[in-house]
């Protein structure tokens, strides 16, 4: 371990700490996201690394699920997958938004990206993130683990004009184009090494990806993308009676119709950001229909075991609902619609109290009932983005 290493590793703390007394008046929420994001370094960071652990408590036998890569998903692993480890990036992004503080800046440098780096491979072209650190066989490339990390840096650089994030961000959109063919008449496909399949974690997010590009270049290339793969996505895997969004389509035209809160919410964001790019009414209608039809399909109905009248979250992957709440952030920046920005609201506050355990890290039960026995990586970085972007709200 070299000396900024050491520094680095025992100075996190120190930071947060600091950015916690700086603002000491600072609104319930953003304290909240500060608190969480020091819980999980204390509790999943590896001492002598920018890597983090997958789990906590750590278990190297954990196996994942979301891999499509059967051999891959066996092996042992000191450390997280790449996707676990870029909700960093979106939840240090995300506070850095909601109060500009430049700590976040110094820790989106000196801890986020040392550690993204370790899994950037170049020794495919074009070089692109990995969906683990580099070992033999190398391994997959996600073209929807890109995009988030992608969206992330473009963000970033909207929020900060550090034009490295806008360079990083721009190379990465060069692999996630080299993903995209004529069958199925476009459309990104998920996996690199496998090309069976065009998923809508690979386009709804393309098509936000890339309107934020054209808001960070204003080449016109980027907008003309995001609208192609939004058309694309809506053509292909929309559900025509409720506007949700379907989760793939196989080469040979199979439709997987599961729904997850993601694929939707992406649609809802850049059906929100497409409309104040071009003003054109119809991506609002998109965009209100479509948050309308995941409220009543991801909220649940009011539970009578509790005195607050309000709709819990299904329960399913918390990082797919924080990407959702993306999508109603953005339509609420257009609409003012407070409806469902509440509902978000009222959850991530009886969350507060009731899905937290003693070291200050989330069970994955919005009702607080069900309690994880491992906690995963990722649940942790999505409520901190979600108290960060609410924070704005």
């Amino acid at each position: 371990m070299n000396k900024k290493q050491t520094i680095n590793y025992l100075s996190i703390s120190l930071i947060l700490s600091f950015i916690l007394i700086g603002h000491c008046k600072a609104d319930d929420d953003v304290n909240r996201a500060k608190q969480t994001l020091e819980s999980i370094y204390n509790y999943y960071s590896v001492k002598g690394s920018f890597l983090l652990r997958e789990t906590f408590p750590f278990n190297d036998s954990h196996q994942v699920t979301y891999l499509d890569n059967a051999e891959q998903a066996k092996k042992k692993n000191e450390f997280s997958y790449l996707w676990p480890f870029s909700g960093s990036l979106s939840a240090v992004s995300a506070l850095y938004e909601a109060k500009g503080d430049k700590g976040y800046l110094d820790m989106f440098d000196n801890t986020v990206l040392p550690g993204l780096k370790l899994y950037w491979d170049t020794v495919r072209k074009p070089g692109a993130y990995a969906s683990y650190i580099k070992i033999k066989p190398l391994p997959d490339r996600f073209y929807d683990d890109n995009v988030w990390i992608g969206i992330d840096f473009t963000d970033m650089y909207l929020s900060s004009k550090n034009e490295s994030y806008l360079q990083e961000a721009e190379a990465v959109w060069k692999f996630i184009e080299s993903g995209t063919d004529s069958i199925l008449g476009d459309g990104i496909y998920w996996v690199e090494q496998r090309k069976g399949s065009k998923h809508a974690c690979s386009n709804a997010p393309g098509a936000v990806y890339t309107a934020k590009l054209f808001m960070a270049t204003h080449n016109q290339y980027y907008l003309k993308r995001a609208k192609e793969l939004y058309s694309w996505t809506k053509t292909h895997l929309q559900d025509p009676d409720d506007y949700l969004i379907y989760d793939n389509i196989r080469r040979n035209g199979f439709v997987d119709k599961k729904k997850y809160a993601y694929n939707s919410g992406q649609m809802i964001q850049a059906a929100a950001l497409l409309f104040q790019l071009t003003n054109d009414s119809s991506y609002l209608a998109d965009a209100k229909n479509i948050a309308e039809s995941a409220y009543n399909f991801f909220f649940r109905e009011i539970s009578p075991e509790i005195q607050d009248n309000f709709r819990f979250l299904r329960s399913g992957d918390i990082w797919f609902t924080a990407v959702m709440f993306r999508g109603y952030v953005e339509l609420y920046y257009v609409n003012k619609e407070k409806k469902y920005i509440d509902e978000f609201r009222k959850n991530l506050d009886y969350a507060w109290l009731h899905m937290r355990d003693d070291n200050g890290l989330f069970n994955s039960d919005w009702s607080g009932q069900k309690k994880d026995n491992s906690k995963w990586l990722l649940t942790q970085f999505a409520m901190v983005e979600m108290y960060a972007r609410i924070s704005r709200l």
